[in-house]
């Protein structure tokens, strides 16, 4: 009793299934390495677009308006002081 007799789906093995496709042939392979190859590029183009579009750093506010930067509190003034301004009411002159 042969294979192709117990089963209608495996036929006689032809010689086209005795040659072995190059490696780039099987489209796993090429699956296999897209995945990481796509991550690779889109954290490039990340980088790209980070670097690019940058905002420029402000040191001082320059908005024109009242600025609490101008009053004498500013980034290094330490948290209690801050506060402390913040609550105190401003003085009638």
């Amino acid at each position: 009793m042969t294979i192709s007799e117990v089963s209608p789906v495996a036929g006689p093995l032809s010689k086209a299934d005795d040659v072995q496709k190059p490696w780039w042939r099987h489209p796993m392979v090429w699956m296999v390495i897209s995945g990481p190859l796509i991550v690779v590029i889109a954290s490039v183009v990340s980088a790209v677009v980070a670097v690019r579009g940058a905002d420029p750093v402000l040191l001082k506010d320059e908005s024109g308006g009242a600025s609490e930067a101008r009053e004498g509190v500013d980034a290094m003034t330490p948290a209690l002081a801050a506060r402390n301004h913040a609550a105190t009411p401003k003085q009638e002159r």
